[in-house]
């Protein structure tokens, strides 16, 4: 799969356990906690897929940018949590940098295994 794809993924799934980890009481209730747990798991795993072609770097970022934005979007909508104007702006700016890491950053190809230095 593409690896940009299995990031996007990752970092919903990031959305997923901050989620579950508000829901979850401090892990004080059943459901909550094993869907954070089982979100978490996911969210490294594919990020960690995504990264074996991308820049550690973006990945990493966009990741946490996915997360961070659509927590707080999630927040607001259904735990009602409050945007402020200033906070709105944020939100965007960080927006902005995601789609710009995107549309600046290409695949790199796997690191080539270094030469045997071993002697015959």
């Amino acid at each position: 799969m593409n690896a940009w794809i299995l990031l996007a993924i990752a970092g919903l799934l990031e959305v997923v356990w901050a989620t579950g980890l508000k829901k979850s009481d401090g892990f004080s209730k059943l459901w909550p906690s094993v869907v954070t747990v089982v979100a978490m798991l996911a969210s490294f795993y594919l990020l960690a897929a995504a990264m074996k072609t991308l820049p550690m770097g973006v990945s990493y970022t966009m990741w946490v940018g996915i997360g961070a934005v659509g927590s707080i979007v999630v927040g607001a909508l259904w735990l009602g949590e409050r945007i402020s104007p200033a906070q709105g702006v944020c939100l965007a700016l960080i927006v902005v940098g995601i789609v710009g890491l995107k549309l600046t950053s290409s695949p790199q190809p796997p690191p080539k295994e270094p030469a045997s230095t071993e002697r015959v």
